[in-house]
């Protein structure tokens, strides 16, 4: 078996963090992508192909980490379907297709494998209960074989609650599907629909939920479950200073760590600085950070070469290169205490989350005392003033600053 990792799109709602593709970020010092191969490999499946985007910034970053893998670049995105068909002179038997976020990707593919031993069908694919149907494609079914695929029915419509996961165990003669179907952004869904029609198509159902990498702050759910696979680990070089307390972290080469902080639960790159009297906690800070004296961060994921002066930082993404200065406060929670709303690509967009600081793309600066309301996206080369409140998003290469009066008068 083989399989084909769909890392081609353009990444667009994901911005501020989308400088390279998505699946480039890291979490515990390893990209997405890299995550995902290592499940695929463990899963017992070697040979892979991954479909990247024109600027093939995925296979310049990880090709000497994974020589045998395959890379075939996508000209321009024309949706799912082509970029699978990319990997058809590549594909030589059953093949399976997925997107770089399923982290417990053995947990699937063995449900897969185990199905089509049970069918001998060609074609399989995963299914989990929905209450919102009209989010996704959902399965109209026949007993346990699909029928077709509707996309984001209404409600009241729906023929089933059944959604479709984005993992799939395809035959090669897949390709000769598709090719039946006219070319649009749901190809790749009305292959699957007319091959349903001439075969069998089984639907395993699935309880573990697939997590989704459609917006940054999806991040913040990929890192609990990558935290929870971290063993503890304090390395030799690390120096740790005294009544340090540290429960459940890794804490990398000539990492350190100076008196009285507390560490639980999180990820301390190499080189990273954690000052006195910090709290980290439910975090991930790559490699070549500093943490200011003072500080807390908590439940937030630092790319590398970040540096906090001191303040709170909670469920945030902080980008590479960029500086906070003393003070920063980032509001996570809404007073009334219901979901956070942001602004994507023009729309309002309900994160689903109750927690929710911000996100800061590459370069960004920020002067001392900076608040920031809940739910804020913050763009690539910015620079935040002092004693700034901001409540609302900020795009790239922009300086956002409160303007104030100073008032000097004889006592």
């Amino acid at each position: 078996m083989q399989a084909v990792i769909l890392a081609a799109g353009e990444s667009s709602r994901f911005w501020p963090l989308n400088q390279k593709h998505k699946s480039l970020i890291k979490v515990c010092g390893k990209t997405l992508i890299e995550w995902i191969i290592e499940g695929v490999k463990k899963a017992g499946i070697k040979d892979i192909i991954i479909i990247q985007g024109p600027k093939k910034d995925i296979e310049r970053e990880i090709k000497n980490k994974y020589p045998k893998i395959k890379f075939v670049a996508q000209s321009e995105p024309k949706g799912m379907g082509n970029a699978v068909l990319q990997a058809e002179e590549f594909v030589e038997k059953d093949f399976l297709v997925l997107n770089p976020n399923y982290l417990d990707i053995r947990y699937f593919i063995n449900i897969l494998i185990k199905k089509k031993k049970q069918t001998d069908a060609k074609m399989i694919l995963l299914g989990k209960e929905t209450e919102n149907p009209e989010l996704y494609g959902i399965f109209d079914l026949e007993g346990d074989k699909a029928k077709r695929i509707v996309e984001k029915p209404k409600k009241e419509e729906s023929p089933s609650n059944l959604k479709v996961l984005g993992i799939y165990l395809l035959p090669k003669e897949f390709f000769n599907y598709y090719r039946r179907v006219p070319e649009h952004t749901y190809s790749f869904e009305d292959a699957l629909s007319l091959y349903m029609k001439e075969n069998d198509v089984p639907v395993a159902r699935v309880e573990e939920e697939a997590l989704s990498l459609k917006y940054p702050w999806h991040l913040l759910e990929i890192e609990k479950q990558i935290l929870k696979q971290k063993d503890n680990y304090i390395d030799k070089s690390a120096s740790i200073g005294k009544n340090v307390l540290i429960e459940n972290c890794y804490v990398g080469k000539d990492a350190k760590i100076f008196e009285n902080s507390v560490l639980k639960n999180c990820y301390i790159g190499d080189n990273t600085i954690v000052g006195n009297f910090s709290l980290v906690r439910n975090s991930v800070i790559e490699n070549n950070c500093l943490v200011g004296a003072h500080s807390e961060i908590a439940k937030s994921i630092f790319q590398e070469d970040v540096h906090v002066h001191s303040g709170y930082i909670g469920d945030s993404v902080i980008s590479k290169h960029s500086r906070i200065g003393a003070g920063i406060v980032t509001g996570n929670v809404k007073l009334d205490r219901k979901e956070i709303d942001t602004i994507v690509k023009g729309e309002k967009v309900n994160t689903g989350l109750k927690s929710f600081g911000l996100v800061i793309g590459e370069n960004t600066k920020f002067g001392i005392n900076v608040s920031t309301m809940p739910g804020i996206l913050i763009g690539n080369n910015c620079i935040i003033g002092p004693n700034t409140i901001v409540r609302e998003n900020v795009s790239d290469n922009t300086k956002y600053y409160s303007k104030f009066e100073s008032v000097v008068s004889k006592a």
